[in-house]
């Protein structure tokens, strides 16, 4: 027996120093290329995606060798919160080193997020925020060119896959035919309201700044409604608020209106001051608050208003509100 235990402690010496080698050997094949053809292809990284689910995408895709073997490189080189999203034009005869590298910089086009009830200034500065990042050579982007070129209402809030070298012409061209495209025939459903397209166009803008949930749109577009059919003002404190512009105070678009600006402020927007619809759209609406201009829901209501905690409260005469305004406000 005393003469097998040096053998055996010469073997585990071996299988300790050796386990190392040969686990650190095949880490570095799984890295290698995964094929000598140097065909390319577009691989799409969707905005918030883990990093796992990308390893997974790529090895599916036949562009890396092994999901895990990536994951691990990519903690190695730190590089995580650096990789993009975007689509990237990938090639297997790459490394997974080269492949994780391209992703942080190499996107051919970025993901761009443009929420509803942003006007068009706003966009302007979201897509110069997105594409004028360091590493983009071929920003084109101009952002006053945009403001002028854009149209209020028009230009339809979702998340786009934007060129790096992108015009504003193009952006701007771009939201519009997703807006046609969106919306369709859904502003002709007015006309049984006896609005015009462009009206209810408007009429959705002023829904999207004003409610604060879906359940909220169809009762506020229809309390809209109800003040237009009657000659009432609308009294929309958005419709203010676009007309102010930005509010370098508060740093924002949709500053707080003050009970003075409803006089004070001396603007065909200005829906205190003169009736009806404001000349154009003050934001761009999505397709929930398009649909609940198109089709209002039917109510007695008149008024509404939030507190604090944004939870919506109506009325049907001055009296209910005036008391909702004490008990709410």
């Amino acid at each position: 027996m005393d003469k097998k235990k040096p053998l055996i402690f010469a073997l585990l010496f071996l299988i300790l120093i050796l386990t190392p080698v040969l686990l650190n050997k095949y880490y570095n094949y799984l890295l290698e290329p995964r094929s000598k053809e140097e065909t390319s292809q577009i691989f799409v990284i969707k905005p918030g995606q883990p990093v796992t689910q990308i390893a997974q995408n790529l090895e599916e895709a036949g562009l890396v060798k092994n999901a895990l073997a990536f994951r691990l490189l990519v903690a190695q080189m730190g590089i995580a919160q650096n990789i993009q999203a975007g689509d990237f034009r990938l090639s297997p005869d790459k490394t997974s080193r080269e492949i994780a590298t391209e992703l942080t910089h190499g996107a051919i086009d970025v993901w761009i997020t443009l929420p509803e009830g942003m006007r068009i200034e706003e966009q302007a500065a979201r897509l110069e925020e997105k594409l004028k990042f360091g590493s983009n050579e071929k920003y084109q982007f101009d952002k006053g060119q945009y403001i002028k070129t854009a149209q209020e209402g028009y230009m339809f809030p979702d998340t786009y896959l934007v060129a790096k070298d992108a015009t504003a012409a193009d952006v701007a061209q771009r939201l519009r035919q997703t807006f046609d495209e969106k919306v369709d025939t859904l502003l002709a459903k007015g006309e049984k309201n006896s609005l015009t397209e462009e009206e209810v166009l408007i009429l959705a803008s002023l829904v999207e700044r004003e409610s604060k949930s879906p359940q909220e749109r169809p009762i506020i577009a229809g309390i809209l409604l109800n003040r237009l059919n009657t000659g009432m003002a609308l009294q929309v404190d958005a419709t203010i608020q676009y007309a102010k512009g930005y509010d370098s105070n508060e740093n924002t678009w949709w500053g707080q209106v003050t009970p003075s600006e409803y006089e004070t402020v001396k603007s065909r927007f200005n829906t205190y001051l003169y009736p009806g619809l404001p000349p154009a759209p003050i934001a761009n609406p999505g397709l929930e608050s398009l649909q609940a201009a198109a089709e209002p829901a039917q109510t007695e209501y008149f008024y509404y208003l939030h507190d604090a905690e944004g939870k919506v409260h109506y009325a049907t005469t001055a009296e209910e509100h005036n008391q909702n305004i004490q008990d709410f406000l």
